[in-house]
């Protein structure tokens, strides 16, 4: 009995140690951390999937080759995949004109391989994001199709329709529109139908009670089937004025505001996060916040509204434009009016909610060709100083795919290169009206949302590894050089640069969790701030520009660690206490 006795012992003993070595290993210094959240502390990778790995020869990535892929995605140490639009589409905006929310595009697979994608990403500890596209549906789906045929028709209510007999709808503008019009007349009921993006994606009517729990039921199919969230595209538009007034004064020029400001936005998505996400609580939810200003984000993501978990701005992509327009300011972007506009939304959300950081996705360009410097002299370092921005920030940072390797704009010469509905749309309008092309193909090498979305560069074979047939678009010629195989090998490379920081970031609660305070506000060369946390200080330095710059601060150096330096080499003592920073410089130390 006395051995039986000891025998428990021991295996009790050893439950207990095994307990103790599964805590994490920061224990410590995260357990004064408050309000703690899988999705506070991810780092969310988002995978465009024409563009990601053709697995059949047919020239679109497809859902097969993102699995082939997932131990790559693995190794980057993110937490979170985020797909853009895979469900059946007629692919006139790339997916974002659903014609079935039920169904795999067929390009990219069946259902059988979403399900076999879901089980290997949860196998290895992956999470995945889906895009809810629901602010519009594609022309080509059933409720539209039974919408238009008569006025009288069961459906005809889940879309926003003006009938002719009383007259041209007030103006309203559309995004991919030929002739920038958002109201396109059908013959078919004698109406025009309502489509804020292009004629083939027309607006929900959110105001019908059956549209909201069509939608509701559908989203619940998705979040049955285990995924781990949605992003909401623009989803700030759901909710219309159905009188449809003259658009007032003071949003002429910035319609985008008021179409985020629907009368009963906030109230449905109450009513979506009552009915469908909070029977979901370990979810991560965030919106697209187009037109959401920093004075209005904590109604979406303040958690006693009972909305959604994060929203992401817009605030700093309109730097480096002409104001009001599509076009790249001559004068470039103003690193002060970029430093102001996310320590702005930093402290709007403070500990009332959460914040998102990010400098591109699928609708922007390549973040060094636009942030940085893609030149060959300064592409890596700029490419890694971004980087350790999006890290090293109060927010759950999104991080773009190819951008972990420096990827750059394509700056296409010919219109006949693009693919995108946007820029195809704009320049025809530009054709019609007589506007300048040549600027504005010149633009397009810029701003043009193509640039992001070449095929990802995997190797130097033929098409950059990523298809054996022919690419649905064309591959950035730089590939040879830039891509998966090659900067594996270099321990310098962009990609490794990337793996490292964020170890470090999941290392040090610090640089999550930790108040973010910005210093030498007016200095136009550096981006300099602290992060603290339970007593402890990290000190981050970004040099913006390809010249040697100095930060104007007061820290006594002597005893700071160096944590991460995007230089790889150690400077002199000297430098350190004066704040000297090589170009394109990043540099964290802990104070």
């Amino acid at each position: 009995m006395k051995i039986m006795k000891y025998i428990h012992l021991i295996v009790m003993m050893a439950a207990i140690a095994a307990i103790i070595s599964c805590q994490p290993q920061n224990k410590k210094s995260t357990a004064t951390i408050p309000n703690r959240t899988w999705w506070k502390e991810a780092v969310v990778y988002q995978i465009y999937p024409r563009s990601f790995k053709d697995s059949n020869g047919d020239g679109v990535g497809d859902l097969k080759g993102i699995i082939s892929k997932l131990d790559y995605v693995k190794s980057l140490g993110v937490d979170v995949i985020w797909l853009n639009p895979i469900f059946a589409s007629p692919n006139r905006d790339n997916g974002y004109d659903i014609s079935d929310y039920r169904k795999i595009m067929k390009q990219f697979g069946t259902m059988a391989d979403f399900d076999t994608l879901l089980n290997e990403m949860h196998h290895r500890g992956l999470k995945l994001v889906l895009d809810l596209v629901v602010n519009h549906t594609s022309s080509d789906h059933k409720w539209f199709k039974e919408s238009r045929k008569s006025r009288n028709n069961p459906y005809r209510d889940y879309y926003h329709w003006w009938p002719a007999e009383r007259g041209k709808p007030a103006k309203r503008y559309s995004y991919f529109d030929v002739d920038n019009n958002a109201w396109k007349y059908d013959s078919t009921t004698n109406a025009y139908y309502l489509h804020y993006f292009a004629r083939s994606q027309p607006d929900l009517n959110w105001e019908n009670p059956k549209v909201r729990q069509a939608i509701y039921k559908m989203m619940r199919f998705w979040l049955n089937k285990g995924i781990d969230g949605f992003r909401m595209d623009v989803i700030p538009f759901i909710s219309k004025d159905t009188t449809f007034p003259p658009l007032p004064e003071k949003y002429h020029g910035n319609f985008v505001h008021y179409y985020a400001n629907g009368p009963h936005l906030h109230e449905y998505l109450q009513e979506m996060n009552k009915d469908v996400l909070s029977k979901y609580p370990n979810i991560m939810t965030v919106a697209e916040g187009a037109g959401v200003t920093s004075n209005e984000v904590l109604n979406f993501i303040n958690p006693s509204r009972h909305e959604l978990n994060m929203l992401y701005n817009f605030d700093a992509m309109r730097l480096g434009l002409i104001p009001g327009t599509r076009e790249v300011d001559p004068k470039g972007i103003n690193l002060v009016d970029f430093k102001e506009v996310f320590t702005k939304w930093d402290s709007v959300i403070d500990d009332k909610g959460w914040g998102t950081i990010w400098l591109g996705n699928h609708d922007t360009p390549r973040i060094v060709s636009h942030w940085g410097n893609d030149s060959p002299a300064f592409r890596a370092l700029s490419s890694k100083m971004l980087t350790t921005f999006l890290m090293t920030m109060h927010a759950t940072p999104f991080y773009y795919f190819g951008d972990e390797l420096g990827m750059t704009n394509i700056k296409f010469d010919s219109i006949q290169d693009y693919r995108d509905i946007e820029t195809l749309h704009e320049y025809q309008h530009l054709k019609d009206t007589g506007g300048d092309i040549k600027k504005f193909l010149d633009n397009q090498k810029m701003v043009a949302r193509d640039n992001g979305r070449t095929p990802f560069q995997w190797d130097s074979t033929k098409n950059a590894g990523f298809t054996t047939g022919q690419p649905w678009i064309k591959v950035n010629p730089n590939y040879k050089t830039i891509n998966v195989k090659t900067e594996e090998k270099n321990p310098n490379s962009v990609l490794n640069y990337f793996k490292k920081i964020v170890r470090m970031r999941k290392d040090n609660p610090i640089l999550i969790y930790g108040k973010y305070t910005l210093l030498d506000k007016e200095n136009p060369d550096v981006y300099a701030y602290t992060r603290e946390l339970n007593g402890k200080k990290v000190l981050v330095l970004l040099n913006f520009t390809t010249h040697k710059v100095q930060a104007k601060l007061s820290f006594d150096m002597r005893k700071a660690k160096l944590l991460i330096d995007n230089y790889n080499t150690m400077q002199d003592a000297n430098a350190i206490q004066t704040f000297t920073l090589r170009p394109y410089e990043a540099a964290v130390f802990e104070l």
